[in-house]
């Protein structure tokens, strides 16, 4: 695959992540790079590099899948986390017959290739599920944070499912956190359809507060909203903000530092295909909640 620069606002991604490279002095984004997520057949995810944020190299295959992969549609929302060592990507995968899941991939540098670590989904096999992330307690415990998805329960719950300590399955049931009617700001999809829990990204603040990222609808536009853990533990109890962080139709987002130390969200806008672009907007802390600095970038 050929590589060149692209600025920011040439590339179509959804769900975007961008991952800090202390070691290298660069960001590796990823995200759903097919050009139509929905109905067409996957590929696989693109991965970029960057020093600045605007001007991103790529695109490299950081993922593609093998003859005989479970999937082959919906390849959604991956994100790439260092865990002991290693770069594990939770990714979202569908195929004919077989519930949507997240299913856990690994390898030796943010580029991959990244090859299957867990044995397919590791969300439960006969749920709707999407967006799984990775959290490590305060204990160093994993979890796996996710949506158990509104197309099959109505209303859309986010969940927390305990993870083995090799990230190859899963190591108890998944208790709910929350669902989406819990949040005073959403309101269901066109027509009704439903109550959707999209993207979440757990975030430590400086002063130690546990929030949430993650993403409904209100006002028939796409929504990043925030909640707070009470006992500033996974399992909450989680209280919702009154409205959401953003409200332009943008969504799953996540949070990062850049090296000179601002704290940015990234999020994909507008909420359309093949209209959506990667969006920074930098934030800043103040009593354990998010405020906007300045507007998207």
């Amino acid at each position: 695959m050929s590589q060149r620069l692209w600025k920011r606002s040439e590339i179509q991604i959804r769900d975007p992540f961008v991952l800090r490279h202390d070691g290298e002095g660069c960001y590796y984004l990823f995200g759903s790079t097919d050009k139509d997520i929905w109905k067409s057949k996957g590929t696989g995810f693109n991965a970029y590099r960057s020093t600045d944020l605007e001007n991103w190299e790529g695109p490299f295959p950081a993922f593609r899948p093998e003859p005989g992969f479970w999937a082959d549609r919906n390849f959604w929302a991956p994100e790439v986390h260092e865990y002991r060592g290693r770069y594990y990507m939770f990714a979202t995968f569908k195929a004919e017959g077989v519930c949507r899941g997240t299913q856990i991939l690994a390898a030796d540098h943010p580029l991959g290739p990244f090859r299957p670590h867990s044995d397919g989904p590791v969300t439960p096999r006969d749920w709707e599920c999407l967006d799984g992330t990775l959290y490590v307690d305060g204990n160093g415990r994993p979890w796996m944070v996710f949506c158990h998805e509104w197309v099959q329960i109505f209303n859309g719950t986010i969940c927390a499912l305990p993870l083995s300590e090799d990230l190859r399955e899963a190591a108890g049931e998944p208790v709910e956190l929350f669902s989406a009617k819990d949040a005073p700001w959403t309101e269901p999809v066109k027509g009704g359809a439903g109550y959707v829990t999209d993207g979440p990204f757990l975030f430590r603040t400086r002063d130690g507060q546990l929030l949430m990222l993650w993403s409904s609808f209100r006002n028939g536009k796409y929504a990043q909203g925030v909640a707070r853990s009470v006992s500033g533990d996974v399992l909450g109890p989680w209280v919702q903000e009154e409205a959401p962080l953003y409200n332009d139709d943008g969504g799953h987002g996540m949070l990062f530092r850049t090296f000179d130390d601002r704290l940015m969200l990234t999020l994909h806008a507008p909420n359309k295909t093949p209209d959506e672009r990667m969006v920074l907007i930098e934030l800043e802390e103040s009593a354990g909640r998010l405020r906007l600095v300045r507007g998207p970038m």
